[in-house]
């Protein structure tokens, strides 16, 4: 059971690294075009209004850099782990500024408002400031740029009422 899900986890972490090494590679080429992306066991979906070739050379040239050591086309800053961090902590942050609102017990003195929005103020841009490095680093741990034993198996294109979508396979 262990072992399954290293590998589940090992691979989606690899596709996640993939998924990252594309859009970079797609954004270069297609600047004005929004890009995201879902990563699972099995490969990722892209969305964005791009050709299905486009997408196929993209994978293909990601895969080849990621495993030619080109690790940094591993982490995004757009990532959802940057996002996810900046929400922890600038919340984290705003729950701290705003203590010592109420009346506590034993006698403990109340802060003004005004002194709880300044702290408020100050940890919520300490936390902004640190988010997206903490958040690039955390993606340390969310990708997997070793893709070493990753082939490409398929892209697929999904048409939708709402843009298109790809679906990009690996093989195991």
């Amino acid at each position: 059971m262990l072992t399954s899900l290293t590998h589940i986890l090992r691979h989606t972490r690899q596709h996640h690294a993939l998924e990252h090494a594309t859009i970079h590679l797609l954004a270069a080429s297609h600047p004005y075009v929004s890009l995201a992306g879902w990563s699972d066991p099995l490969g990722f979906t892209l969305f964005g209004d791009v050709e299905t070739e486009d997408v196929w050379q993209a994978v293909r040239q990601a895969l080849l850099r990621l495993q030619a050591g080109e690790s940094a086309l591993a982490r995004h800053p757009n990532c959802g782990t940057n996002l996810a961090t900046t929400v922890v902590l600038v919340t984290a942050a705003a729950l701290l500024g705003g203590q010592g609102g109420g009346r506590r017990g034993g006698g403990g003195k109340q802060r003004s408002l005004s002194s709880r929005i300044t702290t408020t103020g100050f940890l919520v841009m300490a936390a902004l400031f640190v988010s997206n490095p903490l958040g690039m680093r955390l993606q340390g741990y969310t990708t997997l740029a070793d893709v070493s034993d990753r082939w490409l198996v398929n892209v697929e294109k999904v048409s939708t009422p709402r843009g298109q979508i790809h679906r990009v396979t690996f093989g195991q």
